[in-house]
C-alpha cells in the first residue's frame, strides 16, 4: 500500500457536514446580486438559486420569461435554496438595472462582446450586479449598452459556451473571492 500525506484523511459524515455548515451560515451577505435575463430552463434557475446560496449572493432578480418559485422543477435543483436566497421577479429587466445603477451597483454582463475581458482578469467594484443571459441568445440586445463591464469564459473546445448555470457558478465564485478579499481582508 502506498502511504501519502492524506492517509489519515477521511470524508466527513453527513452529520459533520451539516454541523460545520451551521457554524458558517451568516446573515451578512456579500454586496453581490444577480439578474437572470430570460432563462428558459427551470432546472437552470434552480441551480442558480443553489449557487447563489452557496456563494452568499445578497439578492437574485428573475426577469423576463425566467420562471420563479414556487415551482417543482426549480425546487428539484435548488434543494431549498429558493426559500433562503432573497429574490424578486420583474418582467422588465431595464427597470431593475436602472434602479441598481442609481444605487451605484457596477453592472457586469457575462456575455461575449467586442469589449469582453476574461472573467479571471476582472476586478469587481462592489456593490456589483452580475447579469446572466438566455441559454441560446445570451443577454438581450437592449441590455448590453447598460453594462459597465462585460466578461466571458475562454473556451478551449469546439463549443463556444458553457451551460448557463455552470458559467454562472464559475464567475460567481470568482467575484465572491475578489469581494471577500476586499470586504473581509484577512
Amino acid at each position: 500500500m502506498i502511504q501519502t500525506k492524506l492517509s489519515a484523511v477521511r470524508k466527513l459524515t453527513p452529520t459533520e457536514i451539516v454541523g460545520r455548515q451551521k457554524e458558517k451560515i451568516q446573515e451578512v451577505r456579500l454586496p453581490l446580486c444577480v439578474i437572470l435575463n430570460n432563462i428558459r430552463s427551470l432546472h437552470n434557475v434552480g441551480a442558480v438559486f443553489r449557487t447563489c446560496d452557496g456563494a452568499g449572493v445578497e439578492k437574485l432578480w428573475l426577469c423576463g420569461i425566467t420562471g420563479y418559485p414556487p415551482h417543482a422543477q426549480i425546487a428539484k435543483t435548488a434543494l431549498g435554496a429558493e426559500r433562503r436566497v432573497p429574490w424578486e421577479y420583474h418582467k422588465d429587466i431595464l427597470s431593475v438595472i436602472k434602479d441598481l445603477k442609481e444605487r451605484h451597483y457596477q453592472i457586469v454582463l457575462l456575455e461575449q462582446t467586442t469589449e469582453s475581458i476574461p472573467y479571471d482578469e476582472f476586478k469587481p467594484q462592489f456593490p456589483v450586479c452580475l447579469v446572466i443571459g438566455n441559454e441560446i441568445e445570451g443577454i438581450s440586445t437592449p441590455v448590453v449598452p447598460c453594462g459597465d463591464a462585460t466578461i466571458d469564459i475562454e473556451m478551449a473546445g469546439i463549443k463556444n459556451s458553457l451551460n448557463v448555470a455552470v458559467a454562472f457558478g464559475i464567475v460567481a465564485y470568482h467575484i465572491r473571492s475578489c469581494l471577500k478579499r476586499e470586504v473581509f481582508p484577512l
